[in-house]
């Protein structure tokens, strides 16, 4: 029997709204810190400092955890190249110029969970095909936001983020890997809940998208193959052929009137215009 959805009053909302403006705060914070010559620890701590400072805690340090085994070390997942997600935060691994670097990261504020993602490059792109890539994750998830309706279906999220990927392929002359078995969730009290989000689906198939819905989307594309391979440290995933990759996530909200982008500053106002939606306001 499926896991039943967790559905949240709109006050339950409005916290969730809460915790998703203080991980974009500290996502920000982050943002800043990333330079040639930076760690992708001291991306970590600035982070972890924001989320600290906003009355949080983080959801991903010691995500995991069981007897002896500590979990996920670290505030944020900190995937570098052909780190698709899960990479883990080093003092040692300096960030140079051009490196794609995805910053995954989520907080707990007053029991609600946020969760988010980031990719950018480290100074200048080294090429327009990573530029291409990196947009087109970034309209995958837009995309696939858009396509959230109170009382639609889940499949019409994943299929929006898959038609968003081929459209950008035609567009970019280019075919991007859509990576399969990692993808979205539902959020709320925990942060991983039910249902699972696939990047991939069919429009009209799978649960309701009921009031009070909230769900986590991110695709992950790559500019190879989409396989994919997690390395001895049991958490990092990275793509079989070596291609570099991208990841992008918000946490929504679905309310009766419409959506809440529960992890963007702004709501989601200006990632949704140019496909036609106005989000509601949650704050």
């Amino acid at each position: 029997m499926a896991e039943a959805i967790q559905l949240k009053t709109r006050g339950e909302l409005q916290a969730m709204r809460a915790a998703g403006r203080l991980l974009a705060d500290a996502i920000a914070a982050g943002r800043a810190a990333v330079a040639p010559g930076a760690s992708t620890m001291d991306v970590n701590d600035a982070i972890a400092t924001a989320i600290a400072e906003g009355g949080g805690t983080s959801n991903f340090l010691h995500y995991g955890a069981h007897g002896a085994d500590p979990g996920f070390p670290a505030t944020i997942c900190a995937s570098v190249n052909d780190e698709v997600v899960h990479g883990i935060p080093s003092a040692t691994r300096t960030l140079v110029e051009g490196d794609l670097f995805s910053i995954d990261a989520g907080c707990i504020l007053d029991g609600w969970h946020a969760d988010s993602a980031v990719s950018l490059h480290v100074g200048a792109a080294p090429s327009m095909e990573e530029v291409d890539l990196v947009a087109a994750c970034e309209r995958a998830m837009w995309v696939g936001i858009s396509a959230a309706r109170p009382n639609g279906r889940l499949g019409d999220i994943s299929a929006a983020i898959e038609q968003s990927v081929a459209w950008s392929s035609r567009a970019d002359g280019r075919r991007y890997g859509s990576v399969a078995g990692y993808g979205g969730h539902g959020i709320g009290t925990a942060m991983h809940m039910a249902p699972y989000v696939a990047n991939q689906g069919r429009r009209g198939k799978g649960p309701r998208l009921a009031p009070g819905t909230a769900l986590a989307i991110e695709p992950m594309l790559t500019l190879g193959r989409p396989a994919t391979r997690v390395l001895a440290d049991k958490w990092t995933v990275v793509t079989k052929d070596g291609a570099r990759a991208a990841h992008w996530e918000h946490s929504i909200g679905i309310g009766e009137d419409g959506l809440c982008v529960l992890t963007a500053p702004d709501g989601g106002a200006a990632g949704l215009r140019p496909f036609g939606v106005t989000p509601v306001s949650l704050d």
